[in-house]
């Protein structure tokens, strides 16, 4: 049977395309010889359940160990500590019966549920003594428990670890989710203090990132297509697929899926060409699989809009490190720290985020027959960017105020409404590319409309900044940053859109066009 792409559940080695997750995560036999607590966490689809299982299997067939995977998720549902904690022993036992290494052995036969509190401790403390060599336990999705049953377990397992020279325990334990073991205290306590003396925190030794694939390893697991198929991605199509997205394991695999599967129907005589990675790109990025939608549901929560709002708007923010908010959402996928700057974690991201955002305002503009598609602004097989941009003023003079109130990130409304009224003229033809960064002061917009098929040229590009007026200066201050925008594109006429909030100031001076030659380019100042 032919191996493919995967996009859901954990990798089978005799199904699969993949590398051993192993090498993206060193050192954990180290810890587990060591008899350590330690935490895995990673994003969302990034191989955790695949490196658990995988390392299942390694603890059990090497015969030093009996190891034992036990998922949370069917518990995450259950508010209640005094029913969740007794679930874990259900499950636990559960996982013992169907381990092919541990049969004959009877998980819990002397433990009483009733007693939630230490129900789990002592479970584990008599399944240890029955046992001829030491027992490993990988819990997955630990970080999904409600608050309750998280304090109950945790303590439980602390007490275990700190008196296991007396009483038998576990041997080493992973508690496996996205989030790091900072995120666990912050859950519990929204004040962010420490549970005190009796944390079930400090017995951790390590809290580890699984990373994603770097370019080479991107690499080798495609070249395991080819071995098996003769279908060759070249390097130019590997390092595109990578730009795209920054060896997130779940990204890599529907990009070739979706080539290799759907785009060129397995005819592997044809050859993969880059262009079809943009056009993969797209339509995952039109398509909301999964994987996007529930990271994207992550969005709503107060504690992330805290951080993703001002990336939005480019604000420069001087993040700790240790800020449980900040670490969250890194940890959650969403961005990364690049040159001291926080950015989405790969261009699809940044552009799903955006369009997430401003779903809202782009469905009810669908709904109407204004504003026109961009065939009504195009002059000469160009876009009349005078006649679209005004009209987006006509727009916002309307419709801001009812607008904005509609949006949980009022801050970033008036860029997400912008991003919208483009979509909406853009749908059917042309894009919109994003770039966002926090620091750089405004939000970088590129439109690419196709040529006509009898010039030379293949796609117009209409670089445009968005800023929120600050004070006097943002003007030239943008006008600089635009100049520099339009270097990086080789463009030489851009536009640059000023919001001004204050309430203060009327709209026959907030809404403005002003034209000015800097160098060589022609910058075009929209106000709004």
């Amino acid at each position: 049977m032919l191996k493919y792409f995967n996009i859901a559940g954990p990798c089978q080695p005799n199904e699969h395309y993949m590398l051993p997750a192993q090498e993206r995560l060193a050192n954990l036999l180290d810890l587990i010889e060591q008899k350590q607590y330690f935490v895995i966490h990673a994003a969302r689809q990034s191989g955790k359940t695949t490196l658990l299982l995988d390392l299942v299997k390694q603890l059990n067939d090497s015969g030093d160990y009996y190891a034992l995977y036990c998922s949370l998720e069917s518990i995450q549902q259950i508010t209640e500590m005094e029913k969740g904690v007794p679930a874990i022993v259900r499950t636990l036992a559960s996982e013992v019966e169907f381990n092919q290494v541990l049969q004959g052995y009877i998980f819990a036969e002397k433990a009483d549920e009733a007693d939630f509190n230490n129900v789990l401790q002592k479970s584990l403390v008599y399944f240890c003594q029955k046992l001829d060599k030491p027992l490993v336990i990988l819990f997955d999705e630990a970080d999904c428990l409600s608050n309750g049953t998280l304090i109950s377990f945790l303590r439980q397992l602390r007490s275990g670890y700190v008196n296991r020279g007396r009483v038998p325990f576990v041997h080493s334990i992973a508690l496996v989710g996205m989030r790091n073991i900072r995120d666990y205290k912050s859950k519990i306590r929204e004040d962010r203090e420490t549970l005190g003396s009796a944390s079930p925190f400090n017995i951790v030794t390590e809290s580890l990132t699984l990373r994603n694939f770097n370019l080479e390893e991107m690499g080798r697991l495609y070249a395991q297509h080819t071995a098996q198929t003769g279908q060759i991605f070249p390097p130019e199509v590997v390092e595109k697929a990578f730009y795209y997205t920054q060896g997130q394991p779940w990204l890599v695999n529907a990009i070739a899926r979706e080539i290799v599967e759907k785009m060129l129907a397995k005819d592997f005589t044809r050859p993969i060409l880059p262009e079809y990675v943009d056009q993969a790109v797209q339509t995952l990025i039109l398509r909301r699989d999964t994987h996007l939608d529930s990271l994207m549901e992550r969005l709503k929560e107060e504690r992330v809009q805290k951080i993703i709002e001002p990336v939005i708007l480019g604000e420069a923010k001087g993040y700790d490190a240790l800020d449980d908010d900040y670490r969250y959402v890194l940890d959650l996928g969403l961005l990364r720290q690049l040159n001291k700057q926080l950015v989405p974690a790969n261009p699809i991201y940044g552009e799903v985020i955006l369009r997430t955002l401003s779903s809202g305002s782009q469905a009810e503009l669908e709904q109407q027959d204004y504003p026109p598609y961009a065939p009504a602004y195009l002059t000469e097989g160009k876009l009349d960017m005078r006649k679209l941009l005004g009209d987006f003023q006509a727009f916002w003079r309307e419709h801001s105020e009812s607008w904005i109130e509609r949006y949980q990130y009022k801050e970033a409304a008036p860029h997400l409404i912008l991003l919208a009224f483009l979509q909406r003229i853009l749908n059917g033809g042309g894009r919109v590319t994003r770039e966002m960064a926090s620091g750089n002061g405004r939000l970088d917009l590129c439109i690419e409309y196709p040529a006509n098929p009898k010039s030379k040229i293949q796609n117009y590009l209409y670089p445009i900044e968005l800023k929120l007026r600050y004070s006097p200066k943002t003007s030239q201050e943008g006008q600089a940053q635009l100049a520099k925008y339009m270097d990086k594109l080789g463009c030489t006429e851009g536009w640059l859109i000023i919001f001004d909030r204050r309430k203060s100031i009327s709209w026959s001076k907030k809404l403005f066009w002003k034209s000015y030659t800097v160098g060589d380019k022609i910058i075009h100042v929209v106000g709004c």
